[in-house]
């Protein structure tokens, strides 16, 4: 029985790897075998920033917070400990929001922990 070569399955599977590769630059956009090791590593990198971009989020309002926290008198450790005293759960982002749009309510927040850390 003579091998299949250009068949429909065929064509749909290089399809699907080019049309993952639309906009790659030169041959990663057009040529089949070089957008294949393209789209592959473009899984890879957007499997790693998932996970990155909890990470990255985390350290923005960690340094917002702080930000907001220094212009008090404190420095974030100190909040956060005052924080876990005062029985006050935030979250971070919430925390980053409030110390960025809501700054007379952040710092009502920090006289409240201050007075636990005396």
């Amino acid at each position: 029985m003579p091998r299949a070569v250009d068949g429909t399955k065929h064509k749909e599977r290089r399809k699907k790897i080019l049309d993952q590769a639309v906009g790659y630059w030169g041959r990663r956009s057009t040529n089949y075998r070089i957008a294949k090791d393209a789209v592959a590593k473009a899984g890879q990198y957007a499997y790693r920033d998932r996970k990155r971009r909890k990470r990255d989020f985390r350290s923005l309002w960690i340094a917002r917070i702080s930000a907001g926290v220094q212009a008090e008198g404190l420095n974030y450790s100190q909040f956060m400990h005052g924080l876990k005293l005062a029985n006050i759960e935030i979250n971070r982002k919430a925390l980053s929001n409030m110390a960025i749009e809501d700054k007379p309510a952040f710092s009502q927040l920090i006289a409240q922990v201050k007075t636990y850390l005396n």
